[in-house]
């Protein structure tokens, strides 16, 4: 079989078997895209109605997204459409539970972590609150961990039920909500020598304010 011939048979199997598709593109205010079948709730979004040629090049997008391509088929569409974000921060068992979760499962998701009262803010805005962890699958979000419900909508998403991820799979490395531009440096000034002490420990840091596990 020709390339080709195989890519438009794939397009049309994409479109045969996804008759309840993608047929909005949600753009959120951190630039973040969406796929989803149901008109966004959310506010301060961009959304675009998606017709048969969009759908058809989802497989695209996706890839121009970063969706893997090692991924199984079944897992690129459910990821294109519906892409998965985990909301945690540091020292958050519940969070710790809701990773392990979609680990065990094999669901492909980014991370992002909240470190500041900027990504508290920018959670509130993307999610409608600052309880962590949260998820989102595609424009839907999810707080609090329960699982009954995450995987509700991953089942309703098209997510399998048993871990399909290619052995070896790791999800991206957590990132910040909010991107940090790290402030130009001043010279210091020249300090007379003084005699070494021993640094003090450094407190532990406090979630964000009104951040809750």
């Amino acid at each position: 079989m020709n390339r080709k011939l195989s890519a438009s048979l794939a397009a049309t199997l994409l479109l045969t078997c996804l008759p309840a598709a993608a047929q909005y593109k949600v753009i959120g205010a951190d630039g973040s895209v969406t796929y989803t079948d149901r008109p966004p709730s959310t506010p301060n979004v961009k959304v675009t109605t998606l017709g048969r040629e969009s759908l058809a090049a989802l497989p695209a997008q996706a890839a121009a997204a970063g969706v893997d391509a090692a991924l199984p088929f079944e897992l690129r569409q459910a990821a294109a459409r519906f892409p998965v974000t985990l909301y945690t921060a540091a020292d958050c068992a519940p969070c710790d539970s809701g990773r392990q979760f979609l680990q065990q499962r094999g669901v492909p998701y980014n991370e992002r972590r909240i470190v500041s009262e900027d990504d508290a803010a920018a959670l509130e805005r993307s999610v409608g609150g600052r309880t962590l962890p949260a998820l989102t699958v595609g424009a839907q979000a999810l707080r609090g961990l329960s699982l009954d419900e995450w995987g509700g909508y991953l089942d309703a998403a098209g997510y399998p039920r048993e871990s399909k991820l290619p052995r070896g799979w790791q999800a991206p490395a957590p990132t910040t909500l909010v991107e940090r531009v790290a402030a130009p440096r001043a010279a210091a000034p020249v300090a007379p020598a003084r005699p070494a002490t021993p640094p003090a420990d450094i407190p532990a840091a406090e979630p964000p304010t009104g951040v809750r596990f």
